[in-house]
């Protein structure tokens, strides 16, 4: 990073420039995006700051100010200003920008699936829809937007918990596609303490299959995972198309199975949803009353941009800023030390 090597040439350029010139100004960057979001990735910019500086420079030829992870920040709302001498840090400007991007859609995603959830709990599950190597931080951000669970145990690790997860197909497809055997060895294998949820999708009948596995485990059995695909009907939803949509994981499927539950004594059983599922939707759910205990959210959480800028609006602490940017004071900044 202090080389230059993840940085746009043209920033390295200018560095290199401005020393062969002798030329050291102090200067003030503003660094914000565009649109409502809740920011993320502050912590790692600022890592940046630290570690990262050009040979001959330390932090402490800084002044750093700065929003914190899980703000939220409004439109064109000043996240950062970074104070000091240009050289030490006009190579980091693409990195701040890149990873204070990534996080904030991040977690300005999952805050909103959290609201249009709560209060019931939005487990963060989109690993595998992206490179392994985003998956700490991405894990960070959806945690400190709200999401009660991730996945892997890379998401978890900045605040040192661990992953958690449920029965998966392949393990199913494993035992044959016998859900109840794949989930009773699953159940037999971990200590009491951790919470078995069955995924229940695998033969198409989120209803019978659910009966049978808390049948099986009783007690043990924690919840049942709707997962069935977007372009499936469920077999319970035969006879009963033609006025509403009966793909996928639909309000009249999770109806059916926590009827069918309660109506043979396993009112314990929780219901989970994944598959599909956005803000909009989860909205559509929950206003609709659909008895549904938590949502397992994936690809829609890495939609879209945060598209963070940074310019230079104070030169040696006159205002110097492009045609229609300007220095935004912001007082709910925090210096770094």
């Amino acid at each position: 990073m202090r080389s230059g090597y993840y940085s746009d040439k043209y920033f390295v350029r200018a560095r290199d420039v401005l020393l062969a010139a002798g030329r050291g100004p102090s200067v003030t960057m503003q660094v914000f995006q565009k649109g409502d979001a809740v920011v993320a990735g502050t912590d790692e910019a600022i890592g940046m700051l630290k570690l990262c500086l050009t040979e001959g420079y330390g932090f402490g030829d800084l002044e750093v100010s700065s929003l914190r992870d899980g703000d939220r920040a409004r439109p064109w709302e000043t996240v950062m200003f970074i104070a000091g001498p240009y050289p030490a840090f006009v190579h980091l400007e693409t990195l701040c920008a890149g990873v204070l991007g990534r996080r904030t859609r991040i977690a300005t995603n999952t805050r909103a699936v959290v609201e249009a959830a709560w209060p019931k709990p939005i487990m963060f599950f989109p690993a595998r829809h992206d490179h392994w190597r985003v998956q700490t931080g991405d894990g960070w951000a959806a945690h400190v937007a709200g999401a009660i669970g991730v996945s892997t145990d890379a998401q978890a690790s900045w605040w040192g918990s661990s992953g958690i997860g449920t029965v998966p197909h392949g393990l199913i497809a494993a035992f044959g596609g016998d859900t109840v055997a794949a989930t009773a060895a699953l159940a037999d294998f971990l200590p009491e303490d951790v919470l078995i949820v069955s995924l229940v999708d695998f033969r198409n009948d989120s209803v019978g299959t659910s009966l049978a596995v808390a049948r099986a485990l009783g007690e043990r059995l924690w919840g049942v995972r709707l997962d069935t695909s977007g372009t499936m009907v469920d077999r319970s939803m035969e006879g009963e198309m033609g006025d509403f949509d009966p793909r996928g994981v639909n309000p009249r499927l999770v109806g059916k199975v926590r009827d069918a539950l309660d109506g043979a004594g396993f009112g314990h059983v929780r219901i989970v949803v994944s598959g599909g599922f956005d803000a909009p939707k989860i909205r559509v759910f929950e206003e609709e009353g659909v008895p549904v205990d938590s949502y397992g959210v994936g690809s829609s959480l890495m939609r879209g941009s945060c598209d963070y800028t940074a310019d230079i609006v104070l030169v040696e602490g006159e205002p110097v800023a492009k045609a229609g940017r300007w220095h935004r004071p912001n007082d709910r900044l925090e210096r770094v030390e």
